[in-house]
């Protein structure tokens, strides 16, 4: 049994037993044998259970304040990152170790992130459970037998002892749960949750700090590539189409949530997907259905106690069910997972009050603009009891998983794509002819034409007219989609409820972006001038 070097920040584990970067076949033995509640569904998947907690716990995320990040950081209003000092990181890192060296074993994964091999990162992470080493095994990059050799000391550790809770007397714990960045030390440390999520987004946190510094961007998206080597990037809330418009049979996937944008193009951060699977369907989803089978993890969802068969419909558990595979299981994945500069960066908003255009090209400003407010709407039936549209804003359409300033993002985005050449769009996924109740869901079909109409180019030669308010470029004519809808104002018959409600969407816009406005971005502050003239003008 190999043992991994220790490090200095390994000075303190005396692991009994160390199981070390187990095959998926090893790991479904520990988990059945060892794992109340984990067992092989008649696809081949383990199907297993996060206990009490189904999702990410945001309000316990906190990061470490200390010399360096107190000014690299975004702290205050509007950012994710809630502060803890050193000392109390330090405590709850102890708890974490003393748990995991009373187990009779531990599980350590070394694995890279970021495909982009100048640029990959190594990442140890160790666990109680085999669900979280399996389901690390299938998000991260699996190193090859030689690389695992010469892996040497990890750039990153993440202690989870998420079985055993934190004390919630302690200083800046607000429950038993908690999820702790030491960016200077580089570790996490997690205590209180079993959600695999929450060392996949840890880790996509600590991308969000370290590739900035190196001059590349993190980008929480989907990305993908035509034939002839155009790459797209897909930015977009939950409930916008992110993942259902990324996966097209027609081009290669790259990614599906996590990219760098760097000087040698864009790469994946992961070496999985992390799919939704409520109410999953093998004609609405071939590919996520098909890559459910030996070697997935599935996450909460409930089976026939008999066949073992799952029902994707049942949300008894949780509505949160996920499936988590390698992106090799995926047909049309592009392995590596690497491309040339994006020609296309495409902004999905599902606008449920029904005024923004099914399509606008932005220029450099605009993109920024919406970019930073990282827009969509809630509508009934995301959360429990929302009946009228719900603005939502999350930076950067990630705001959880930044760590700098919106604004240093946005000006990165807009400095490659000019330097690149890339086009900026707002797609609309959400009404038209009315708001949520009154309009209809633009249909999806005509969603797939425009974006055919992004990555073919034709879309950059059609018309142009500008919208009120907004001030977008909408096109007069998109190939397969009817005329009079690419103008929102055409589809409504109360032309009047039209405006107001237009207006009111961009008193919001205007109201979330307040925050921004006092951070100056660029020479003497010029970009922020910039960006802002670039929002909605009434």
């Amino acid at each position: 049994m190999f043992s991994p070097r220790a490090n200095v920040s390994d000075s303190a584990l005396k692991f009994t037993h160390i199981l070390y970067n187990l095959s998926p076949a090893e790991l479904y033995e520990q988990a059945i044998k060892h794992e109340q509640g984990s067992f092989i569904t008649s696809g081949g998947a383990m199907a297993t259970l996060s206990g009490a907690k189904t999702g990410r716990s945001p309000r316990d995320k906190r990061v470490v304040k200390d010399d360096t990040t107190e000014d690299e950081l975004w702290w205050g209003k509007g950012s994710p990152n809630i502060e803890m000092d050193e000392h109390t990181f330090l405590v709850n890192r102890e708890r974490a170790t003393d748990y995991l060296n009373s187990l009779d074993k531990v599980f350590v994964n070394d694995q890279f992130l970021n495909w982009d091999p100048e640029n990959r990162i190594k990442v140890r992470i160790v666990s109680a459970r085999a669900y979280h080493s399996l389901f690390m095994h299938n998000m991260c990059i699996r190193p090859t037998p030689e690389e695992l050799e010469n892996f040497g000391t990890p750039d990153f550790t993440i202690y989870n002892a998420g079985q055993f809770p934190c004390n919630r007397y302690t200083h800046y714990m607000t429950s038993s749960t908690s999820i702790d960045l030491n960016l200077r030390r580089r570790e996490m440390v997690i205590l209180g949750t079993q959600y695999a999520g929450e060392m996949k987004k840890g880790l996509f946190s600590v991308m969000h700090y370290l590739m900035p510094k190196r001059g590349i961007l993190s980008l929480h998206s989907g990305c993908n590539m035509g034939k002839d080597g155009d790459v797209a990037l897909f930015f977009g809330l939950s409930g916008t189409g992110k993942t259902t418009l990324s996966t097209d049979h027609n081009r290669y996937l790259i990614g599906d949530d996590e990219h760098c944008w760097s000087d040698n193009g864009v790469s994946n951060i992961e070496g999985g997907c992390y799919a939704k699977c409520i109410d999953l369907a093998r004609e609405k989803e071939p590919d996520i259905w098909n890559a459910i089978k030996f070697g997935t993890v599935l996450e909460n969802v409930v089976f026939d106690e008999h066949i073992r068969e799952v029902d994707y419909t049942d949300k008894s558990v949780t509505e949160n069910t996920r499936a988590a595979y390698p992106i090799e299981y995926i047909p049309n994945a592009k392995i590596p997972c690497v491309g040339p500069h994006p020609k296309n960066v495409i902004l999905l908003a599902c606008d449920a009050f029904g005024v923004l255009p099914p399509v606008s090209k932005l220029n450099l400003a605009q993109t920024m603009y919406h970019f930073i407010s990282g827009y969509t709407a809630l509508v009934a039936g995301t959360e429990d009891g929302i009946k009228e549209p719900q603005a939502t804003f999350s930076s950067c359409f990630g705001a959880a998983f930044i760590m700098l300033h919106p604004t240093k993002y946005a000006a990165m985005l807009a400095e490659k794509m000019q330097k690149h050449g890339a086009t900026g769009w707002l797609v609309n996924t959400g009404w038209s002819g009315g708001s949520y109740g009154s309009g209809s869901r633009i249909k999806l079909s005509y969603t797939r034409k425009i974006i055919d109409a992004i990555h073919s180019g034709s879309l950059l030669d059609a018309e142009y007219k500008k919208t009120k308010v907004f001030g977008l470029e909408i096109p007069t004519e998109v190939e397969g989609v009817p005329s009079d809808i690419l103008d929102p104002i055409n589809t409504w018959s109360d032309k009047k409820a039209y405006n107001d409600t237009l207006l009111k969407l961009a008193g919001l816009f205007k109201n979330n972006f307040a925050v921004f406005a006092d951070h100056n971005v660029g020479q003497d502050g010029k970009l922020t001038a910039e960006i802002l003239a670039a929002g909605p003008n009434f």
